[in-house]
């Protein structure tokens, strides 16, 4: 090709000359014998003096050498193009034999069958444990319907509550569930709790608990009977929920009413809910420090995280956890409890004062930092992670004031990121302040698109935007929103509680705002034996608290006739009380410390908005001070 174009290069301006020539001896022919030469046999094709008809034998050579040329080159241009578009044919054909062996079985059935006998073949020569791979693979499609009248993006609590309330309102409605997760629809609270004080050895495969009350539960919602099976949920005749675990959904078409799938499938939707919660976040010391740094660290949210840590407890010597909230202070108590059973060292560090720091008055914080040390743990407060890094078999952390702590293995609780990974090809807002999809009253992003649990941005009325992260706040968004996407129309009115516990023996619950940096007052009373997490287990029958809240508690509030004691900020010992947060002297946020089934009360308190000249006459209502 390069030849032809070269000699292209030097032909072409000697043809332009010739031809130039030509029409200038014609031209001047004309003007000699006034008339029309005949054209062929007078042209000039030389560039010498004219000398007879040789010329037109030179200016159709250039020529012909001309076209052969860009013939030659056209030819082999386009046998080239030819040549590679088959070879990438090939190329293409070939994926899935050379990947067969790293993929699922299902993969396989795309083949032709002679091809993956003869590749089978080959590797059972080189590895005889190979066998499995020459069972022939499941000839039916993976099971991803094509449409879904309602269709629940995330397979947590937000989904599940959304999904019975759908099924209740409309009981033929045919819903789908598609979670990125292998497991079915499960709470997420007893991962750091109740599960970590069970006695079964088994308990990593079993996934059932025994609550404070001694009674016995799975962490899964519904058992797998309960649901459809995802290919035979257009066909159910009565409708059903179907869950389509280990996919994820990567893009969002609203216009069509469609979503993507990470294996490119597509499911089409008529109402569609995004309940996609969160991620934990990490350090960014611990992500840049290293392989071997993060293939020791947990990240705890999933059962597949408590699996884990609970296998690599019973195999390390020392565990440090990083955050001082409510999942680092569970998992520090919980672990804690092994350090005198199996020897394990707990370490908790946090750059607050105290535990929960950021939620707690100081007073109460640094009470709650002493009973934490009390189960057996190291606690470090004060504590800036300067560096982490893997030195000599341990993870070495280095803070900021010089100390330095040596592990082997890490767990990172500082936080959770909302998923907000469809925002862009949905055209969702995401709220910059608070993060997560932004929603008006009704939980609704856009026409037919409603978000609940942990990736909501919603505006409460009383206390302003907010974004919630806790197991009352999914099960109340996730029921509203199927409601709302059921043709309800019903405001976001509830004011969500949540709870934490410190073991059996301590625990508290909350409602609204309840932040460190606001001005608290707090009423304590004498504990007695009914006033710890297992006692208000026995007496509701359940350890998820949200579930024993009954409104009619907050319709007649009994008042105690006992006068409460001044508060006890002063004392060391706060065995039962109620704390208030304020902001501008209305109460915005509640703990009820060891006082439990009385949620309704405070939520009443909260959404009345009023001053009150003496909170410690608002305690009466909570009974703190009966034995």
């Amino acid at each position: 090709m390069l030849k032809c174009r070269t000699m292209w290069r030097r032909l072409a301006p000697l043809t332009r000359a010739s031809s130039t020539l030509c029409r200038q001896n014609t031209r001047r022919a004309v003007l000699n014998n006034e008339r029309s030469p005949a054209l062929v046999p007078l042209a000039r094709m030389s560039s010498e003096a004219p000398a007879g008809g040789n010329e037109n034998k030179i200016y159709f050579l250039l020529v012909g050498a001309a076209c052969l040329g860009g013939g030659v080159y056209a030819y082999r241009t386009i046998k080239g193009d030819k040549d590679r578009y088959n070879d990438r044919l090939e190329e293409i054909a070939s994926r899935p034999n050379k990947s067969a062996p790293d993929q699922p079985e299902t993969y396989l059935s795309t083949e032709s069958p002679v091809e993956p006998a003869v590749e089978t073949t080959e590797a059972a020569a080189e590895e005889p444990s190979a066998a499995p791979v020459t069972e022939p693979p499941a000839p039916a499609p993976l099971p991803v319907p094509p449409h879904a009248p309602y269709l629940l993006i995330g397979g947590g609590t937000a989904s599940f509550a959304a999904a019975r309330s759908i099924r209740a309102r409309d009981p033929g409605a045919r819903v789908l569930i598609v979670t990125d997760e292998g497991d079915l629809p499960y709470m997420r609270p007893p991962l750091s709790k109740e599960l970590w004080f069970s006695d079964d050895p088994g308990v990593t495969d079993t996934l059932r608990f025994k609550q404070w009350n001694g009674k016995e539960r799975s962490i899964y919602f519904q058992p797998p009977s309960f649901y459809v099976s995802p290919e035979e949920l257009d066909k159910a005749e009565n409708g059903g929920v179907a869950v389509l675990t280990g996919k994820k959904v990567v893009h969002m078409d609203v216009r069509g009413n469609k979503v993507r799938l990470s294996d490119n499938s597509e499911i089409s939707y008529d109402k569609c809910l995004i309940a996609t919660g969160g991620v934990p976040r990490n350090l960014q010391v611990i992500e840049r420090a290293g392989e071997e740094v993060t293939k020791r660290t947990t990240l705890f949210r999933k059962v597949d995280d408590f699996k884990a840590l609970e296998k690599v407890s019973r195999e390390i010597k020392s565990i440090t956890i990083i955050g001082g909230g409510f999942l680092g202070s569970e998992l520090a108590c919980a672990l804690g409890r092994r350090s005198s059973e199996d020897g394990l060292e707990v370490v908790q560090m946090y750059p607050e004062k105290g535990n929960m720091g950021k939620v707690l008055p100081e007073y109460l914080s640094n009470w709650t930092t002493e009973k934490v040390k009390s189960e057996g743990v190291r606690v470090i407060t004060e504590a800036l992670v300067k560096n982490v890094s893997f030195d000599d078999g341990k993870v070495q952390i280095k803070l900021k004031d010089g100390r330095v702590v040596k592990t082997d293995h890490l767990v990172a609780a500082v936080g959770l990121e909302p998923s907000t990974e469809l925002a862009k090809s949905a055209g969702l807002e995401v709220d910059s302040d608070f993060g997560g999809y932004r929603v008006n009253a009704e939980l609704q992003a856009r026409s037919n698109i409603w978000v609940a649990g942990d990736a909501a941005c919603f505006y409460d009325i009383r206390l302003g935007r907010r974004r919630v992260e806790h197991h009352d706040h999914a099960v109340v968004s996730g029921r509203l929103a199927g409601e709302n996407m059921t043709g309800a129309n019903k405001p976001y009115w509830h004011q969500s509680m949540f709870w934490s516990d410190l073991g059996p023996d301590v625990g508290y619950e909350a409602i609204g705002i309840v932040d460190s940096s606001l001005p608290t007052v707090g009423v304590f009373a004498k504990a007695t034996a009914k006033d710890t997490p297992r006692a208000a287990a026995e007496m509701s029958g359940t350890g998820i608290r949200s579930e024993s809240e009954t409104e009619a508690v907050a319709s007649s509030p009994v008042a105690s006739s006992t006068l409460p004691p001044a508060p006890l900020q002063q004392k060391d010992d706060y065995g039962k009380g109620v704390i208030f947060y304020l902001r501008d002297k209305v109460v915005v946020g509640i703990i009820l410390w060891n006082v439990f089934n009385r949620m309704p009360i405070a939520r009443k308190i909260i959404k009345d908005g009023e001053e009150h000249a003496d909170l410690n006459e608002v305690a009466k209502l909570f009974n703190i001070h009966d034995d």
